[in-house]
């Protein structure tokens, strides 16, 4: 239940950020916009593995409340972060620039990695 609820809380701040209009027309733009500005991740706490004109792939050690929502419950993080953070950050993405997609790398994510990979690429 409480993942439930957490998901609903996500979307409600997903909606009310998204009352400013808001778009990115490439991947240095979603670097700033989403993950600074939407997601409000310290810049020291996202690295760019990679970066290209269509693609942007980070790894992320912020302070994490998904993570932290996960770690309380006993829950692991596998399918929290499917469940609460996924569809609504695909959903912002999506708001932000219809053609971006987002790709979350579960082999790679905290508390069983040292940080969260995750691939945003532009369609062409």
């Amino acid at each position: 239940m409480l993942i439930y609820l957490a998901k609903i809380m996500f979307y409600i701040y997903a909606l009310i950020w998204l009352l400013k209009r808001r778009r990115v027309s490439n991947v240095d733009e979603v670097l700033d916009v989403f993950y600074l500005d939407f997601l409000r991740i310290k810049e020291g706490d996202v690295e760019v593995v990679r970066i290209s004109r269509y693609e942007v792939v980070t790894k992320c050690r912020n302070p994490c409340p998904i993570l932290t929502l996960a770690m309380k419950l006993r829950l692991d993080t596998k399918y929290v972060c499917r469940e609460v953070s996924e569809p609504v950050c695909r959903y912002v993405l999506r708001r932000l620039n219809p053609n971006l997609v987002f790709e979350r790398d579960y082999s790679n994510i905290r508390p069983y990695s040292d940080g969260c990979v995750e691939r945003i690429s532009i369609k062409v």
